[in-house]
């Protein structure tokens, strides 16, 4: 049985999570709850890092972080695959996933600076952060033609990206002047493996 390490907010988890539904691999998990933040947590024994999630294996290897994770229980999984074996599908789809984890990135480390003490945020940090993110959009919207086919690692982590915008920066409405990609999500969003892995707090 593998042994995942995760919370109900990470949008890395959740991208680990959509990737055991798409593989059919839920009754092979088992998931322990971990809060990264908590002053006892153990989890850097399992992850250095301290972050989720974190995947023991059955042999008891630690894997860390999301991508490779992900690669792993792809690994594991009939076809078709999530993560094509070469040429321009690999690379679309990892570029797809790097631009995704990078929103990610920016929309969490907006998150975090915007809960410091008022006196101690940086306005420019922030808004460094909310610049890469309307940037990644903007390029999602131009390539939104490599969105359509199929359901790769890079349409997962896109969508989520999207999705966790909703969920932690609402007003911002990340569709306004993106019909496109607005118009993909859409088309995605209905997917069980999304539908089952909504975050919450």
């Amino acid at each position: 049985m593998l042994k995942l390490r995760y919370s109900t907010t990470s949008p890395f988890v959740r991208k680990v999570s959509v990737t055991v539904h798409e593989c059919g691999l839920d009754n092979q998990v088992e998931r322990q709850k971990t809060n990264p933040w908590a002053a006892d947590t153990d989890l850097p024994r399992t992850n250095p890092l301290g972050k989720v999630p974190a995947l023991i294996t059955e042999n008891g290897e630690v894997l860390y972080d999301s991508p490779v994770i992900c690669e792993f229980l792809d690994s594991l999984c009939s076809t078709p695959r999530l993560f094509p074996h070469s040429g321009n599908e690999r690379w679309t789809a990892l570029r797809q996933q790097a631009i995704g984890d990078g929103i990610l990135d920016a929309a969490i480390g907006r998150l975090l600076e915007g809960r410091r003490e008022p006196q101690l945020q940086s306005q420019a940090v922030i808004e460094r952060f909310a610049k890469a993110v309307e940037r990644s959009l903007d390029e999602l919207e131009d390539r939104v033609d490599d969105l359509a086919d199929g359901f790769t690692i890079g349409q997962i982590t896109v969508a989520i990206a999207l999705e966790y915008l909703d969920f932690r920066f609402p007003a911002d409405d990340w569709r306004a002047g993106r019909p496109g990609l607005a118009k993909w999500h859409e088309s995605v969003s209905s997917r069980p493996s999304l539908k089952q892995t909504v975050p919450y707090e």
